[in-house]
C-alpha cells in the first residue's frame, strides 16, 4: 500500500480502512502564529558591485524569491483541532501499533495530557528530544534548539520494538569503554542529537518545515517490521514515506495542501504511489503514477 491523499485528516481519515497500520507519525503545525513558508534566493554573477561577495573576489547580485508551498500555522483551540483527528486515526492502526506526535515547546505540554486522557497514562511510552545546533541565538534567552517526540503504544504490553535494528552512535568518551565497543558504537538514549535536512543537500525538497529521513529511519526501522504500512496523516514533504518505502515499508499519506502533495508525488515518483483519482497535479505537469 502507497497512497497520498489529499483533504482533511479529519474527513480522509473515516473513508480508509481499519487496522492497516502499525505505526502512526506525525508532524502537524507547531500552532506558531505565523504562516509557514521557506524563503529562498537566488545568485547571479555581476561584473560591478553586488549584495554578497563569493570566491576570488567575485560579486554577486541576490534575488530573494518565496517558495509555493506554505501553509498557516494558527490556532486558537489547538488542543481541539489535534486530538480529535488524532482520535479518528485510531481505528486505522492494529491493535499493537505505536503513536509518535511530533511538536515543540508551545503545545507539545497540553498536548501529552490530552494524550494520556486519549490512550491512557499506561500506553505513553517515552518523550523523545530531537536536537539540532542550526539558526540563531538569542541574547535574551536559551535558545530553543530542540523538538519533542511523544510516542504511546496502544498496548503497553504487546508492540513493535526492534532493538537490533537501532543505529550506533558514537561514544562521547571512547578511552573508557575499550577499543571492540568504541568501533560497535552505543544504542541511543531518548536524546536524539541529528542535523536538520541541510539547505544545499539533495535531501532538501523546499518544504517548509521538512524533518530529516534520519529522524524517521530511526523510528520507522525500530517500530515496524518490513511489509508493514505506516500513517502519517499530516505528510507535509513525504519524509516519513520515504523512509517507508526505503526500509520495505508501506506508507498512507494525508495532507490538506495541494503544494505539498504535489511535492510528494515529486519527491516519491520512483516508488509510484497511488495519487487522488482526477487530481490537478495531472495538469501542473507531474506525470500520473500507477499503484
Amino acid at each position: 500500500m502507497r497512497r497520498i491523499l489529499l483533504g482533511d485528516c479529519a474527513d480522509v481519515l473515516p473513508t480508509l480502512p481499519s487496522c492497516f497500520a502499525r505505526l502512526m507519525y506525525i508532524d502537524p503545525p507547531f500552532n506558531t502564529g505565523a504562516r509557514q513558508k521557506r524563503e529562498r534566493i537566488k545568485v547571479t554573477a555581476v561584473d560591478g558591485p553586488g549584495k554578497r561577495g563569493g570566491f576570488g573576489g567575485r560579486r554577486y547580485a541576490v534575488e530573494e524569491a518565496e517558495s509555493g508551498a506554505s501553509y498557516e500555522d494558527s490556532f486558537d483551540d489547538f488542543e481541539g483541532f489535534l486530538i480529535p483527528r488524532i482520535e479518528a486515526a485510531l481505528r486505522c492502526l492494529t491493535e499493537d501499533a505505536s503513536v509518535f506526535v511530533h511538536l515543540d515547546s508551545r503545545e507539545v505540554h497540553y498536548i501529552k495530557v490530552a494524550l494520556d486522557r486519549l490512550l491512557g497514562r499506561d500506553s505513553f511510552r517515552n518523550e523523545i528530544i530531537w536536537a539540532y545546533d542550526y539558526g540563531g541565538r538569542p541574547k535574551n534567552r536559551w535558545p530553543a534548539k530542540h523538538d519533542t517526540i511523544l510516542w504511546y503504544a496502544l498496548n503497553p504490553d504487546r508492540y513493535v520494538f526492534n532493538f537490533d535494528a537501532m543505529d550506533r552512535i558514537p561514544y562521547m568518551a571512547p578511552e573508557l569503554v575499550g577499543a571492540e565497543k568504541a568501533a560497535r558504537g552505543k544504542t541511543p538514549t531518548d536524546v536524539w542529537w541529528h542535523t536538520i535536512v541541510p539547505t544545499n543537500s539533495k535531501e532538501k525538497t523546499g518544504y517548509p518545515t521538512q524533518k530529516p529521513l534520519g529522524v524517521l529511519d530511526r523510528i520507522i526501522k525500530v517500530h515496524t517490521d518490513a511489509g508493514d504500512v505506516v500513517l502519517d496523516c499530516f505528510a507535509g514533504s513525504g519524509t516519513t514515506a520515504e523512509s517507508a518505502a526505503r526500509h520495505d515499508r508501506g506508507f498512507v499519506l494525508i495532507d490538506n495542501n495541494a503544494d505539498a502533495v504535489k511535492v510528494m508525488a515529486q519527491r516519491l515518483a520512483s516508488y509510484r504511489p497511488e495519487l487522488p483519482e482526477g487530481h490537478a497535479l495531472a495538469q501542473t505537469g507531474t506525470p500520473p503514477m500507477l499503484f
